[in-house]
């Protein structure tokens, strides 16, 4: 136990050293920069600097007039125009620019569903709109984006990681066609021991086995020769975006932040539990770790299956059989709608992920609750919630009460007061760690999947989710929260008044760096 403690936080100081180094080589290159010409090139300094505030004013111009969130611009606008040497160098390596229109050439669109399925779902969409529909519109916009509407898919919410990751690994246990495992983290211990020996059983055994997990998420916690075993085994591996030495880290800004895990067509599971002993509890990490997730069984298993067979096929996997192979067979009856989705830096600035999230707020009429593990809102987030909370909605927002980061969490505190002042409740998650990542409006829609509500979320990793209308799990997930809330302490005005000023200073300077966080 104490050697994954000493393990975990060698990772998270080796991933910060090595950003803060190459922010302080880009400061350091700045002096020398201004140095040389102020002692060599005396009689051309002022017309050099000049042409190069120039041109970091013509770059700053460009990242203003593109599409995209305005708070995301404008840091980098003032880091061009403040430290152009400095700007310059950490926008190329940093903005992704370059490496998205790498993947968005190479990313695969969703794959065209054939017209029987896509008038089931227009059946469904309906029906949907009889039914409840507030909501009619947020379905339709997915659903334009390629994410069909599912009926016939039977719903199970899991409010503890230990109790989703057990119902994973009975199922790949019980597989008999094909596993798919799509996670950020994959990190060896007690659950993986479990896990990769009924992989490589069945791989052996003639199951088809494919296993995607994050490079930058497994640094240190994965090793070259698990995979290697796992390769012997049958088991086929691809790494997202592979880190061949920690220097690479600094250009790796796309991550692929998934939790999938799909069995033989009928099962899908997704939520904010990874492939690690800290989210079952095995060892204690920040207090006890609170997470959840749901499986699908049934037509809208195939949401997220499809999902994870596109990342395939764009890291470069082949599959056994024809692609209807991999669908549904099980004839399920259920209540409700499910609407599996995913989105990717591929999209920009097209954001399923947020515009999820900004539907459901600004469509609550009576309580919105929300869990996230991370809080750093854009502006259209901050102002849609304070309209909310204006409207008379009872928002509430359920935040970790020990969090892993405390620079992010710094920067979340500094929303508190704007929120509280538009009538938005604040609860800190006393026993630990919450890093549940779920939405619920009125009792009537759901979210639950990987998306934190952050900025690095909404515009840089691939994500996914699934959005239910109208199903019993939708109350599962309220006793949750509920349960969530009593245990955790809510945030009043006056004591957020009285953080100390130091803090106060630090979590200004935190915003003004909030996307690369």
């Amino acid at each position: 136990m104490k050697k994954n403690r000493k393990r975990q936080k060698g990772e998270r100081r080796t991933s910060a050293v090595m950003r803060l180094s190459f922010v302080a080589l880009a400061l350091l290159l700045q002096i020398a920069f201004v140095f040389f010409l102020a002692n060599f090139l005396q009689e051309y300094t002022a017309a050099i600097y000049a042409a190069l505030e120039i041109a970091a004013l013509m770059a700053a111009i460009h990242i203003y007039n593109k599409s995209g969130d305005s708070t995301y611009k404008l840091s980098w606008v003032i880091v061009l125009l403040t430290l152009p040497v400095v700007g310059f160098l950490l926008y190329a390596f940093w903005s992704g620019s370059l490496q998205r229109k790498r993947i968005a050439r190479q990313h695969p669109d969703n794959t065209a569903e054939p017209e029987s399925v896509r008038m089931r779902s227009e059946m469904s969409a309906d029906k949907l709109n009889r039914q409840l529909p507030n909501w009619s519109r947020l379905s339709s916009y997915l659903r334009r984006r390629d994410f069909l509407l599912y009926q016939n898919t039977r719903v199970t919410y899991f409010p503890e990681g230990e109790q989703l990751i057990n119902d994973i690994l009975t199922r790949v246990e019980r597989a008999e066609h094909f596993i798919f495992p799509e996670y950020f983290i994959i990190a060896e211990g007690q659950l993986w021991d479990r896990m990769s020996t009924a992989l490589c059983e069945k791989a052996k055994s003639g199951v088809e086995v494919k296993v995607i997990f994050d490079d930058f998420g497994n640094i240190r916690r994965f090793s070259g020769e698990t995979i290697e075993r796992l390769r012997d085994a049958g088991v086929e591996v691809f790494v997202f975006n592979p880190v061949q030495q920690y220097v690479n880290r600094l250009y790796f800004n796309y991550r692929d932040h998934r939790k999938i895990c799909c069995v033989d067509g009928d099962f899908a599971y997704t939520g904010g539990v990874n492939i690690a002993d800290e989210y079952a509890n095995l060892f204690e990490r920040f207090g006890y770790w609170k997470d959840g997730g749901v499986r699908l069984e049934g037509e809208g298993a195939w949401g997220l299956t499809t999902a994870f067979i596109d990342m395939c096929g764009y890291l470069g996997g082949e599959l056994h059989n024809e692609r209807d192979y991999y669908r549904p067979h099980a004839a399920i009856k259920s209540e409700g709608f499910c609407q599996p989705f995913v989105d990717g830096p591929h999209n920009n600035p097209d954001n399923p992920a947020e515009d999820v999230y900004l539907q459901m707020v600004s469509n609550a009429k009576r309580f919105l609750y929300i869990t996230t593990p991370y809080f750093i809102p854009d502006a259209s987030m901050m102002r849609a919630l304070c309209i909310a909370g204006d409207g008379g909605v009872d928002v509430r927002l359920m935040l970790p009460g020990t969090p892993d980061h405390w620079y992010t969490d710094c920067v979340a505190e500094s929303y508190f007061g704007e929120l509280l002042q538009h009538g938005i409740k604040i609860y800190r998650y006393t026993p630990g760690f919450l890093h549940a990542k779920s939405v619920m409006v009125d009792r009537e829609i759901a979210f639950v999947g990987s998306v934190n509500a952050d900025y690095r979320s909404f515009q840089l990793n691939f994500e996914c989710g699934v959005v239910t209308y109208g199903t019993s799990m939708i109350e599962d997930l309220l006793e949750d929260m509920d349960g969530i809330m009593d245990r955790s302490h809510c945030i009043t005005m006056e004591e957020w008044r009285k953080r100390p000023w130091g803090r106060r200073v630090l979590e200004s300077l935190l915003r003004l760096v909030a996307i690369w966080l």
